[in-house]
This record gives C-alpha cells, structure tokens and sequence, in this order.
C-alpha cells in the first residue's frame, strides 16, 4: 500500500463530539478531506447543521444529531442514527468539553461537577457507546481530546482552572486503561493533549497570559487552524495501526520543558 493511502478515510464514518466549533470543527473538516463520512453532535442542533453543510463540498455524507454527553439517552441516540444512516461507526472522536475559571478554594462543587461531568463521564458514556458497535466489528479508532493541561500543574496566574486539569489528567489515564482492556477487539484508544489554540473556549486564557503562554513554548506561536488535522488524521487512518494507549501531544514543544 502506497504510504498516502495509509491516510485515507474513505468509506471511514466518524463522530465528531462538540464538532460544531473550535478544536472539533478542525478535526472534523480534515477527517472529511479525507474521505470520512462525519457524524456532527453537540448541544445546539443548528450549530451540527451549519457545519455538516460546509463538510458537503468535500461530497461526503454527513449527519447532524443534538447531543448533551453527559445524557445517556442522547447518546444511545447518537450511536442509533449514525448506525442507521452508515452502517458503521470507525472513530470516534470525544472532544466535547467544559472548562472552569476560579482558585481552588473559590472553585464551587456544581462548577466542578459540570467540569468533570462534561469532559470525563461524557467521554466514558460515549466510549462505552460506540464501544458495543466496535466490538461487534472488531475494529475501530477512539480519539479523547485530552490537553497539556493534564500533563500537570499550571500557574495560576494564568491558567487557575484546577477542575478542568484534572479532568484531563484523568481522560489520559482512560485512554490508557481502555486501550489495553480493548486491544483485544482491534480497537485503537488514543489521545491528544493540545497546546493553547486560539478557541472559544480559550480565548479568554490566551487574551490575559498570551506572553505567559509564548514564552513557554518552544515554537514560539499558538496553534492554527490546522494544526490538530494532521495528527487527528493520523490516529483515525490506517496508518497509525499499531498505535495504542498513546498521549499525542499537540502544543508547539510546552510539554517538552
């Protein structure tokens, strides 16, 4: 096999969590280029719409579901139609997420729940989900959007978010774990940590500590538009076949200090 092919989603339908926006959106579109049907899900309905009607130019099907992660029905909801719509689910991708600014004494319980409610049991829900389908083809591809953040510690002066590190830390040590309980069935768990790219979500972070973040990054940018489509693309492929249990991380050489 030619080493580009290695590359290739054809006939590949993929989840995307929270692929509406941000970090999602970019894996979601390059998975499309690649070939991949895309199965869009978040909260808002019309956000999963607007961006399945911009992945059509890449004339692949698409699918746009309402999801809240953390609702088990929604996600058996999720996996139903895509399965009825494709036949097949190959990756998933879990990036849906949350996040939460405030010390850690100042930190309320229902901010930190939200947090790891979000970002951890929506993972699990939705890996466990996807997981029954996988299983019974004995193959798949689960990519966790982890961060940098869950590598460690961050200084607070300008990144006091101790609910959301932690609940990062935690998708690396299930993306280990669930890797080796599903090697088994030739399904591929990884994660990617991503450094700080300029989000929704993170924009806030990078517009107060910006020179905090640069000056502890190697590259000395923040990441594009599509610097996350690469490796995405890569732990969906073939071509990272005998990759599993791996932390990918995407951040402009931060994690190397």
């Amino acid at each position: 096999m030619n080493v580009l092919d290695l590359f290739r989603l054809d006939g590949k339908t993929a989840i995307v969590t929270g692929g509406a926006r941000g970090l999602g959106a970019q894996i979601a579109e390059g998975f499309a280029e690649a070939g991949a049907n895309v199965v869009i899900c978040s909260r808002k309905l019309e956000a999963c719409q607007e961006m399945c009607e911009q992945l059509k130019k890449h004339n692949v099907g698409t699918l746009a579901v309402a999801c809240d992660v953390t609702n088990p029905d929604d996600v058996k909801q999720v996996v139903s139609e895509t399965k009825e719509r494709f036949g097949s689910i190959d990756i998933l991708v879990n990036n849906s997420g949350a996040t939460w600014g405030a010390s850690v004494v100042d930190m309320p319980l229902e901010a930190w729940q939200k947090v790891m409610n979000v970002n951890v049991t929506g993972t699990f829900l939705m890996s466990q989900e996807v997981g029954t389908v996988m299983i019974k083809q004995n193959s798949g591809k689960i990519i966790n959007i982890s961060s940098v953040a869950g590598f460690g510690g961050t200084d607070p002066a300008y990144m006091d978010t101790i609910g959301y590190n932690t609940s990062k830390g935690a998708i690396m040590t299930f993306t280990k774990d669930l890797a080796a309980k599903w090697g088994q069935y030739n399904i591929h768990v990884n994660a990617i940590a991503p450094g700080f790219f300029p989000t929704k979500m993170s924009q806030v972070l990078i517009d107060y500590g910006k020179d905090k973040i640069l000056q502890g990054t190697p590259l000395k940018r923040l990441g594009s538009d599509s610097d996350l489509k690469g490796a995405a693309l890569f732990l969906a492929s073939s071509a990272s076949d005998y990759v599993t249990g791996d932390i990918l991380a995407v951040d402009g050489g931060a994690s190397a200090l």
